[in-house]
């Protein structure tokens, strides 16, 4: 179920004086939407303005500038599918990237025009078709573990390995939110904005624990300097004045420099960025010597074929990944080292 259909119906009428996409970011923040959804459905909206910007016929013809802009009021469901199409033909895009702009589409024109798209929002919606996952064997993943530098980066990806987390529930994770004396973590507000518990790894925790360490004196120095405060979902800041400074709620993986909040302007300091740990993972696959391609997330389709290779449970990888069907972790067998019963090829035999 995408976004859009969860928030069907027009529960906030946006200030009609207020530019358009401040329209869009008040709509959205009312519906809680994550801060990168907000952008790049923004984005969505921008490309499908431009591509329905019109142009003079003088200057058409010369190669000139466009014209003036069309609002998305008068424009409407045949407008969306030529965008659309336009995206898939000349754009030769995803299925997914397809629907993502669809996705936005259908907000602005539900939840900020309030002119529902119709039957185009279900029609126009492109099926993904199923493609095997990228698995490291273990071999490999030991390779490309033993490359990695010392330091956070580091940490995070066999973190990572080890949990069978994404790269950002990773990197959102805060201080209580890892259980040393019973060996798990946490992981809040996942993907479908569901909450569930993975193992801690036994080979991890004295690093971690000295890890902490260094972000326990790293926040009392922003204390001492009058920040240390970090952000909080909900409004819990104002429910609980106070507990944006307490260690508890800090970050695992705090950023090396305070910066602005994109939404608020506080200076605080945020949790890591993925690009640095993007990096460290694209080079220790390099001089691991890799012959396939790797990524970040590669190490969580590797966690979940390994662990059904030694005999676990898939009802018991599926909890772990957070899969809300077991049918999306029933594309790991496809790519186990023995899939199915272990069928051995005839000429082996």
């Amino acid at each position: 179920m995408t976004k859009a259909s969860k928030t069907s119906g027009p529960l906030l009428v946006p200030n009609p004086k207020a530019r358009l996409f401040d329209q869009v970011r008040e709509a959205m923040r009312f519906h809680h939407y994550a801060l990168r959804t907000e952008e790049a459905y923004l984005q969505w909206i921008r490309r499908f303005l431009v591509f329905h910007r019109t142009r003079p016929a003088a200057n058409c013809a010369a190669g000139g500038e466009p014209g003036s802009w069309r609002h998305p009021r008068d424009m409407g469901a045949s407008e969306v599918a030529a965008f659309l199409s336009h995206l898939a033909v000349a754009g030769d895009v995803a299925a997914s990237t397809q629907n993502q702009a669809l996705n936005a589409l259908v907000f602005l024109y539900e939840q900020v025009v309030q002119k529902p798209l119709g039957e185009l929002a279900e029609f126009a919606r492109v099926n993904r078709p199923a493609r095997l996952p990228a698995v490291l064997t273990q071999q490999e993943t030991q390779r490309v573990l033993a490359a990695l530098k010392p330091g956070t980066s580091g940490l995070i990806i066999r973190l990572l390995y080890g949990t069978g987390m994404r790269l950002l529930e990773c990197l959102r994770l805060r201080v209580k939110d890892v259980d040393f004396a019973r060996g798990q973590i946490v992981v809040r507000e996942g993907k479908g904005d569901k909450d569930r518990v993975t193992m801690l790894p036994e080979r991890l925790k004295g690093e971690l624990q000295a890890h902490l360490h260094r972000v326990k004196l790293l926040h009392d120095k922003d204390l001492r300097e009058g920040f240390g405060r970090v952000y909080l979902p909900h409004a819990l800041a104002r429910k609980y004045p106070n507990a944006d400074r307490e260690w508890p709620w800090q970050w695992l993986f705090p950023s090396a420099r305070r910066s602005s909040d994109p939404r608020s302007a506080a200076i605080r300091r945020h949790h890591v960025h993925e690009l640095p740990v993007q990096r460290a993972m694209k080079e220790a696959v390099l001089l691991g010597k890799l012959a396939k391609p790797a990524t970040c997330h590669t190490l969580r389709h590797s966690f979940a074929t390994h662990l059904l290779e030694v005999g676990y449970d898939i009802r018991t990888v599926q909890e772990l990944l957070g899969h809300r069907d077991v049918a999306t972790t029933q594309i790991y067998t496809h790519v186990m080292k023995k899939p199915g019963l272990g069928v051995r090829s005839p000429l082996d035999g």
